[in-house]
């Protein structure tokens, strides 16, 4: 059994806290303007209704190597992991930072403050290119109406073929028709 699924908190954001069982790889979906607290939210297609939003840090990493401009972000990926040493208001409360971004030819450094007066380099590597995704076999792997319902939205939004779309919304349709679920 693996209990990380146990530990993810309800929440309409990702935090640090759902990074402990290790580092996740996301693919950004949309960027969108969030609250004056936490002004950007970034759409992920793995955590769909839960916002990744960077801290000041991560969006100046983010512009460093994509650009200002959000439209571009999309489709791209980016690897997030838990790092326990972030500080935030004299506390040690740990957070969340990006190791690996798609779209960069090289490793990048970029000074990031640390505290006032003092900046230190944080280190990006390259994210390679993912496997294509084959909607239609993922498709056949599940046995349940409602996921197959979710993998549809999903593969629409990611923009998969009209083929994969039908193939998905058949098998969805056979499996509630048939009453297939699973356990």
């Amino acid at each position: 059994m693996n209990l990380s699924e146990t530990i993810i908190p309800k929440s309409d954001q990702l935090n640090a806290d759902d990074l402990m069982a290790g580092a996740l790889t996301v693919t950004i979906t949309g960027v969108r303007r969030g609250s004056d607290e936490q002004p950007v939210d970034i759409d992920l297609a793995e955590y769909p209704g839960r916002a990744y939003r960077p801290s000041k840090s991560m969006r100046r990493v983010m512009v460093s190597a994509w650009g200002p401009e959000t439209t571009v972000y999309v489709g791209r990926r980016m690897t997030l992991y838990r790092d326990p040493e972030v500080r935030f208001g004299g506390d040690t409360v740990g957070g969340i930072k990006i190791s690996h971004l798609s779209n960069i030819p090289k490793p990048m450094k970029v000074a990031l403050t640390v505290t006032r007066g003092r900046r230190s380099p944080h280190t990006v590597q390259p994210l390679p290119d993912a496997p294509a995704r084959t909607w239609a076999a993922d498709a056949d792997a599940l046995t349940d109406a409602d996921a197959l319902r979710a993998l549809w939205r999903e593969a629409k939004h990611a923009g998969a073929s009209a083929a994969d779309l039908e193939h998905i919304a058949a098998r969805a349709t056979v499996t509630a028709s048939t009453g297939e679920a699973s356990a």
